[in-house]
């Protein structure tokens, strides 16, 4: 007679290929000594820097710099929320850095080429680091260029 197999005990792991893989899109912005690492996702359009709202950053002309992508942008970041982390440099610094990150983010995040070329065309450093850095100080001067003055003349 034919014996009758046992049941496995063991399941069998079905291999996950479910579309609602979470989408995060993870850029970085420099700017002199300041560096922004942004995190782009799907939400409910909410941006934090440093786990701030940007609506409280306290300069105003840093929180205008900082939202010029976003306002290029329009209605395509309403349904993300950016995450941004800054640290280094000055304030102004820091601002252009997050500038920087959050422009590259959505470009990158999104895919839009049209959004690209009119951040592009608008103001090249939304897209593009200034690779401008502040010169050493030399040994022979108070500053990078300037020097000791003699006083015996």
């Amino acid at each position: 007679m034919a014996r009758a197999r046992k049941k496995s005990t063991k399941k069998k792991r079905a291999k996950k290929t479910s579309s609602k893989k979470p989408h995060v899109v993870m850029v970085r912005g420099k700017r002199k000594e300041s560096i922004a690492r942004a995190s782009i996702k799907k939400g409910k359009g909410v941006v934090r820097i440093n786990s701030k709202l940007l609506d409280s950053l306290p300069h105003p002309y840093a929180r205008i710099l900082i939202e010029e992508p976003l306002r290029m942008a329009g209605d395509l970041v309403k349904e993300l929320d950016i995450n941004v982390n800054v640290y280094g440099g000055g304030q102004m610094g820091q601002a252009q850095a997050v500038r920087l990150a959050i422009a590259r983010g959505i470009v990158k995040f999104t895919g839009n080429e049209e959004l690209k070329a009119r951040m592009l065309e608008r103001d090249r450093h939304l897209l593009i680091e200034d690779v401008r850095r502040v010169e050493p100080k030399k040994y022979k001067g108070r500053k990078a260029r300037a020097r000791f003055q003699k006083s015996y003349r």
